[in-house]
């Protein structure tokens, strides 16, 4: 017998008390199947739960139900593959990235520029692309946990990009458990990989966006004090503080 799973699906009776160690693997598999079927997801990064989707239909109603501004970008799942094939930086701003999510471990959202014809952008439709880039640039969260790493995988094996963005209305707070995801929120969902408290509740925001063309910090988020020192100390790159800090 296999390891509980512990998702559930959102417009069933609830969800049955699970014990034993979560069955990562076999969540990131059920998920990506109700993403790939066009589907919408709730997924738990370490950085907050995220609401997720995989075709032009999903990314809209998850648009229109967040009640995003109007300009807002959906923002990529990547690892470091798909963020090394996808997006064009230079040695330095490779060496970055690497420095915060490989030797520090560290969750990061990744602005930069990127090769449109790649087969997992080539492949979206216009306007759900069009809706996740903006100027050529490309939007994406790389390690963002062990879940992040096994449904990343998935993506790219089956070249079928997932976007989306925080679980949540738009400006209120990105949530860190699944029980405080507005209803509206979770009632768009055809599953929900809960998987507790996330690990960076503390910070009670979502990843830190940096911007690597210009090493400009496009928003303050979790760990962003971690990364401002691993900035300074290796690269002589000072970040500004956030305002309200």
């Amino acid at each position: 017998m296999g390891r509980p799973t512990h998702g559930y699906d959102p417009h069933g009776a609830g969800d049955a008390v699970m014990t034993g160690r979560y069955d990562i693997e076999r969540d990131a598999e059920r998920a990506f199947a109700v993403l790939r079927d066009g589907g919408i997801a709730i997924l738990p990064m370490d950085v907050g739960y995220s609401l997720i989707g995989g075709s032009a239909e999903a990314l809209g109603r998850i648009f229109a139900t967040k009640r995003r501004a109007a300009g807002k970008l959906n923002a990529m799942l990547g690892d470091r593959e798909i963020h090394e094939a996808l997006h064009v930086v230079d040695e330095r701003a490779r060496d970055i990235v690497a420095a915060i999510t490989i030797d520090a471990d560290l969750p990061l959202g990744i602005i930069a520029p990127a090769r449109m014809t790649h087969p997992l952008l080539a492949a979206m439709d216009p306007d759900t692309l069009n809706a996740s880039t903006t100027g050529g640039t490309l939007c994406m969260l790389i390690n963002a946990g062990a879940f992040h790493a096994a449904i990343c995988r998935l993506s790219h094996q089956a070249t079928h990009p997932l976007f989306g963005s925080s679980a949540n209305l738009s400006l209120s707070g990105t949530k860190f458990r699944v029980e405080d995801i507005e209803p509206e929120i979770r009632a768009i969902a055809d599953i929900v990989i809960d998987h507790g408290l996330r690990k960076y509740h503390a910070y009670k925001a979502s990843s830190t966006l940096l911007d690597l063309r210009t090493y400009t910090v496009v928003r303050h988020g979790s760990c962003f004090e971690l990364i401002a020192d691993i900035l300074r100390r290796q690269f002589a790159i000072e970040l500004p503080p956030p305002s309200s800090r």
